[in-house]
């Protein structure tokens, strides 16, 4: 079995046939030549249909993840939302309680639109899922690790609950990457990232991605879908995120090992109320996370004691952490979750999410202790 590693360092990557070049070129065309009965002599045809980058990514994102088929997206929002309008009119979709808000809140104001309903729950509490099955339900959406909570659920166990109810389920991996958690091998039908994050890696590449485990007709109906809506990614966002990739194994072991510490300090810092990362055996999904996870990630949140003015506070002291929106990159953000959402939010008010970045930890603990301290 190849190692994940090599996987993402070698996955859709072969010498360029025209110049032997081994780093992939960059096709920028729109449009490429065809015969004139509409044949296609060097099988592509417009840049929104398809074009050489993004196959090239789309080949190393299905092998990073064991799927049959990828389809690449301008932003994760955009692929999310074609997986859910390929759903059939009249389906019913159960949605994790603490899945990203836009979601929650394309489910709001969009679901009406296009004859979906849904139902938020906890995918923590699988009497709870199984209570909220309908004879619609079509697909469950799950989140894990969840943002900003870092919940995590049973990968395995939702499987087995949506195929008994011929069902589809839908994780959302953004936060763990392929490198720490590969929901199709535990039994998911489609997995969605927000290559934005982890899989660009740097930030500075906007980008979405569905892997299927099988090239089924919910595949297509998305790949129909992204064609005619016009959500394909550009060429040079396949080629940045296909650059990442290479690169992601590594990161993400940083990543880990400098959340951790980080997690590690606050936990025992009387000014953190509470702290979430599965990755402390305090976490109530500890020992989900350690049997279907690789590594624990670089994302945790933890609430401040004093509530929302004393999170804001602690956040606006911060040196080494920017106050800023996305995660996954290099360098090492904090947000008050509960302002970007908004005054709907259910986010406590006293939290604050970090993206732990591949500074040296103990110049990350250092920031955050005279943080705390005030």
């Amino acid at each position: 079995m190849t190692h994940i590693e090599t996987i993402a360092a070698r996955a859709g990557s072969r010498p360029d046939p025209t110049s032997g070049a081994l780093s992939p070129p960059l096709q920028l065309a729109t449009t490429f030549e065809h015969a004139p009965d509409g044949r296609l002599p060097h099988g592509f045809l417009y840049q929104r249909y398809d074009n050489p980058t993004q196959q090239q990514a789309e080949q190393a994102l299905a092998a990073l993840e064991g799927a049959r088929r990828a389809l690449l997206f301008p932003t994760g929002m955009a692929a999310g939302a074609t997986a859910l309008q390929a759903l059939p009119p009249g389906g019913h979709v159960l949605l994790c309680d603490d899945s990203y808000f836009s979601f929650r809140a394309l489910a709001a104001r969009q679901f009406p639109r296009w004859g979906l309903t849904h139902t938020i729950v906890d995918f923590t509490d699988l009497d709870a899922v199984r209570a909220a099955l309908r004879p619609d339900t079509v697909l469950l959406w799950a989140e894990t690790p969840s943002n900003p909570l870092l919940k995590v659920s049973d990968i395995a166990a939702l499987a087995d609950i949506a195929h008994g109810a011929d069902a589809r389920l839908l994780v959302d991996g953004t936060f763990a990457s392929p490198v720490l958690q590969q929901p199709l091998a535990l039994g998911a039908d489609i997995v969605l990232h927000s290559a934005t994050k982890y899989l660009g890696g740097h930030g500075d590449v906007m980008g979405g991605v569905l892997c299927f485990a099988q090239d089924d007709a919910h595949a297509d109906a998305c790949h129909q879908l992204r064609l005619l809506a016009g959500a394909t990614a550009s060429p040079f966002a396949a080629w940045m995120i296909l650059r990442g990739v290479r690169s992601l194994p590594a990161r993400m072991d940083w990543h880990c090992r400098n959340a951790r510490t980080v997690a590690e300090f606050l936990a025992a810092h009387p000014q953190a109320a509470a702290v979430h990362y599965p990755g402390l055996p305090s976490h109530p999904q500890h020992a989900v996370a350690a049997r279907q996870m690789r590594g624990f990630g670089g994302m945790l949140s933890f609430e401040v004691a004093g509530g929302r003015e004393a999170a804001l506070a602690v956040a606006a002291r911060l040196r080494l952490f920017t106050n800023a929106t996305s995660l996954g990159s290099t360098e090492s953000l904090v947000e008050h979750r509960a302002s970007i959402e908004g005054p709907e939010s259910p986010t406590p008010g006293g939290l604050l999410r970090l993206s732990v970045g591949l500074e040296h930890g103990d110049d990350l603990v250092a920031d955050l202790a005279q943080a705390l301290a005030g």
